[in-house]
């Protein structure tokens, strides 16, 4: 092996590993505060017998037979704790129900954050107004890899919601509709709803989802998976006129969640639909903060705004959620969007006469107020005419760290009496240290003075900032520095106004593999107590602002990666910079390479198994044309470092992208029956699907080499992760078997073999494809283990025995390697051409083990969702694998007997060594986003293989 070829690859392991790990550890700790429990919990089927046990108390759902036979692992529970747990025993509710729905592996138990929140929550409601916290078992299933559950839990679900509803018969107005609240592929089951053709719309108005990916699947690894969101996708998208009373919020974790990358938390629907809501927590006011995939559930900042709204969303008449769309979505918006003091349909007209409080009016005539209350309590307003500022300033721009959701900022229209006024304080927009408002004179005509209350009667010290802006002169730009800078060069902007508000354009910003280092340090001449300052990145096209929040003075770094890459038409991203007055900011920028490549992995990850694949499935090609070449085997480490070939692979990929823009090679296309191209995975809200429901998008063609790179690497070091546990293996096993100095060891009887693959299929097709199929990855292990034992056996008797032996029984032939194999053919089981053989047939099958490792990790999902679901059905269904099972059971053991001598003696090897390349190029062009295609692709190079055997 050359030095050059392990440096190359140590190096690009490297990269993946600093890729990996700010992909994984490269985010700002968890600030989230934990819920907790106020009394004990109980988790309670819905209706009949009750058996108590110490503090947790277990009922049993009242289901129809039917329902329980069908779905004998799934449950229905109600949360209670305390004393409203012992009120609902006997399940006659009257609250409002809501229901939530774990996601992959999850488990019902993390209701809890949401019930404990709303108990607590219900107790300082007036009128008696609470929730019914209601939430699935779905077993802990791995729905996010499996995907032939998914639709079974659907119609669970759909009968959770009939049994739910009825449960409330006994009230006069009982609930027509159940709010679901779905963590991860739990909000992905809850639109699926819809896709039932005998749900009733009406029973769902509202759905709240966390860290749901909708866009597509995190891992499409079976087919199921993809019919799944097809069928889905397709229903909200084609029929959205219908489902316009259904609301939808979507919240994303952020950069936290590694699991499922915010961008898929999008919701696919038609531009301008005003009942679906898509946004990251670090925009949700109040919250703020990036949460992991399981923090986002019990996450107290998050799970206070949710709670607020769905009580915010309580008719008091009826008791029951509002149906209303344009009422749940402005209380949507009120509470995760901007928060103001009040939601809209609660604006008033205000009158404040100046002869109430004469001494309490201050006319401001400067540019700038800042005003800080006395510790005892006063009435104060502060007087802003307009008519001498609007030629010179475009904005008027207010903020107090007064953070009471009251009114404090009016509009004066009949003169500075100001007798009657406007609130205009619904545009308030909450920040952590202080809340702002920011007025655009041009849409206050009738307007004629600002009027700022800064009354403090409880005595609460507070201060007040005011200023007039002109924008234009407060904007600025600087340019993102080209990923290719390494973060060596810094792009630097200055701002020397004494302003409140800065706007800062990053030009050229507008992509998911850009990421950026942002250092903001600000200094002040004078030294004394000011508020905070405020540092926003705002995403105009997707609600995944992020703030950042300094003291004065400070240098600050801000991460600048974006969860989706702007679409057509979009404005660019904006650093928004609340400072304090007179002092001077310095904003650098400069690319950061970790960040970058954690990024590219973020959302690219899936494509470096493709490459891992194509690697090795070239590797196995180099050793064929060894073979056919000089009927020995090459070394596998030299081979799998030789499986990195770009130009042959990349190329005619690229060709056939060129060629698919033309409209007659897509008529061939389409004649062929061939599926699109698998592209890059789709970074924008707004994208074209294929016809499997997977979001597509072209990205920049020169990182497809970087991930051919990077899936070699992971081939080289995990071929030599593979040769080394085989070594380990093959000592710890080598007492139990007597020593071996014959190539065939480990190889079976035609008869033995027959039997074997016709139990191994029978197996598979009455509990599960993957075990059958992990059964003759065994099998074949085994065959390796024994190879490597004999060749330690060998080695070690020819190392023992004379050395004048071992030359009389070589002898020094000299030709060409057609004659020495001759002579290894008939040398005695103890030599070393019968070495040499034992190594090639070694070196062989490590090459086709590490290649069969493959279609074992993908269908690793399936063999684990058999085995924990094996208490309630010995089979399987739907299996993904069963149509796999079979070919490659007997490619598997036919297998097992091949060695160098066969393979080289076949007729078909020359046609064998020719197909492992098409297969590759034909990987990557279909399998990146369908990874359940890279066994197929695998099997149809291996079949020829196998024939060689027999033929």
């Amino acid at each position: 092996m050359k030095l050059a070829t392990v440096a190359f690859y140590g190096f690009a392991l490297g990269l993946l590993a600093v890729g990996l790990r700010e992909l994984l550890t490269g985010f700002e700790e968890n600030r989230c505060s934990m819920t907790y429990m106020f009394e004990y919990p109980e988790y309670r089927f819905a209706v009949c017998d009750c058996v108590c046990l110490c503090v947790l108390c277990w009922q049993r759902v009242s289901l129809p037979r039917r329902v329980a036979r069908l779905y004998p692992a799934y449950g229905l529970y109600l949360y209670g704790e305390g004393v409203y747990a012992q009120e609902t025993r006997a399940l006659k509710l009257t609250g409002a129900p809501v229901l939530f729905l774990p996601g992959n592996a999850g488990s019902y138990k993390q209701a809890r954050s949401l019930g404990s929140v709303a108990l607590r929550k219900a107790e300082d409601m007036e009128g008696g107004l609470h929730f019914n916290v209601f939430t699935v078992d779905f077993n802990e299933e791995l729905v996010a890899l499996y995907g032939g559950s998914l639709l079974r839990q659907t119609h669970f679900l759909h009968e959770s919601i009939k049994a739910i509803l009825r449960l409330y018969k006994h009230l006069k107005t009982p609930p027509q509709s159940v709010v679901l609240v779905g963590h991860s592929m739990g909000g992905v089951v809850a639109r699926a709803l819809f896709t039932l053709p005998r749900f009733n719309t009406n029973l769902v108005s509202l759905i709240i989802t966390q860290a749901s990916p909708h866009l597509a699947p995190v891992l499409a690894l079976d087919p199921y998976l993809l019919d799944f969101y097809s069928a889905v996708r397709q229903k909200w998208v084609n029929q959205a006129k219908k489902l316009r009373n259904v609301t939808v919020l979507s919240v994303g974790g952020g950069y936290r969640d590694y699991q499922v990358r915010s961008g898929l938390t999008s919701l696919p629907c038609p531009p301008g639909d005003p009942n679906k809501l898509s946004l990251v927590a670090t925009a949700v006011p109040r919250t703020w903060v990036s949460t992991d995939h399981l923090s986002i559930v019990w996450c107290k900042e998050l799970v206070l705004a949710t709670v607020r709204a769905l009580f915010d969303l309580i008719d008091p008449e009826t008791r029951q959620f509002s149906v209303n769309p344009e009422k749940k979505m402005a209380v949507l918006n009120h509470h995760f969007i901007r928060h103001p003091v009040r939601m809209l349909e609660e604006t008033q007209e205000t009158s404040v006469s100046i002869s109430d409080f004469p001494e309490a009016w201050s006319e401001v005539n400067t540019l700038r107020l800042a005003y800080s209350t006395p510790k005892e309590g006063q009435v104060k307003y502060f007087l802003f005419a307009l008519s001498s500022r609007r030629k010179a300033y475009s904005h008027f721009y207010c903020r107090s760290n007064n953070l009471e959701m009251s009114s404090w900022l009016y509009g004066c229209v009949n003169g500075s009496s100001c007798v009657h006024t406007v609130d205009l304080s619904t545009g308030t927009e909450l920040l952590p240290p202080y809340k702002v408002l920011v007025l655009s004179l041009s849409n206050l005509s009738s307007v004629t003075h600002l009027l700022v209350s800064a009354s403090n009667l409880n005595g609460k010290q507070f201060t007040v900032e005011c200023e007039w802006q002109r924008q234009e002169s407060q904007t600025l730009s600087v340019p993102a520095p080209h990923v290719l800078s390494f973060g060596l060069t810094a792009s630097d902007v200055s701002v020397n106004s004494s302003g409140l508000l800065h706007i800062i354009q990053l030009q050229h910003f507008h992509q998911v593999y850009q990421a950026l280092r942002i250092n903001v340090a600000s200094q002040c001449k004078v030294h004394k107590d000011r508020l905070p300052n405020v540092y926003r990145i705002n995403v105009p096209w997707f609600g995944e602002d992020s703030l950042t929040t300094a003291s004065v003075p400070s240098v600050t770094e801000i991460s600048g990666m974006l969860h989706t890459s702007r679409p057509d038409n979009s404005s660019g991203v904006f650093l928004l910079l609340h400072t304090a007055p007179n002092c001077q900011y310095k904003v650098s920028v400069r690319t950061s390479l970790p960040r970058m490549l954690g990024q590219i992995l973020r959302f690219c990850g899936p494509m470096v198994p493709v490459y891992t694949a194509v690697t090795l499935l070239l590797a196995c090609r180099g050793q064929l044309c060894s073979i056919l070449k000089s009927r020995r085997s090459a070394d596998m480490s030299q081979v799998v470092g030789k499986g990195l070939q770009p130009h042959q692979v990349n190329l005619p990929v690229y060709i056939l992208h060129m060629l698919l823009s033309c409209s007659w090679f897509q008529d061939v296309w389409s004649v062929l029956y061939l599926p699109p191209m698998d592209a890059l995975p789709s970074t924008t809200p707004d994208m074209t699907f294929h016809e499997g429901g997977v979001p597509v998008e072209e990205w920049p063609h020169p990182l497809s080499p970087l991930f051919y790179i990077w899936g070699a690497a992971v081939a080289f070091w995990g071929s030599a992760l593979l040769r080394l546990i085989v070594r380990l293996i093959s000592l710890i096993l080598a007492p139990l078997h007597r020593p071996s100095v014959s190539r065939d060891c480990g190889t079976l009887p035609r008869r033995t073999l027959l039997l074997i693959t016709l139990s191994l299929t029978v197996m598979g097709g009455v509990s599960c494809g993957a075990l059958s199929i992990f059964a003759a990855f065994l099998l074949h292990l085994y065959r390796v283990l024994r190879l490597q034992m004999t060749e330690r056996s060998l080695s070690h008797m020819l190392n023992l025995a004379p050395r004048q032996h071992k030359e009389a029984e070589n002898g020094s032939v000299e030709g060409d390697s057609q004659s020495r194999s001759t002579e290894c053919n008939g040398a005695p089981l103890l030599s070393e051409c019968a070495l040499q053989e034992v190594r090639d047939d070694l070196q062989l099958h490590l090459c086709l083990s590490a290649l069969f490792t493959l279609p074992v990790m993908l269908i690793a999902p399936s063999l684990i969702h058999w085995i924990r679901n094996l208490r309630y059905s010995p089979r399987l269904d739907p299996d993904p694998c069963w149509p796999l099972s079979v070919p490659l059971i007997i490619v598997y053991m036919l297998l097992i007997n091949c060695n160098t001598l066969k393979l080289s003696n076949s007729k078909l090897l020359p046609l064998t060594s020719c197909i492992p390349l098409p297969m590759s190029i034909a990987m990557v062009t279909f399998s990146p986003l369908h990874l359940y295609r890279v066994s197929y692709f695998l099997l149809a190079a291996l079949v020829p293989l196998a024939s060689c055997v027999l033929l």
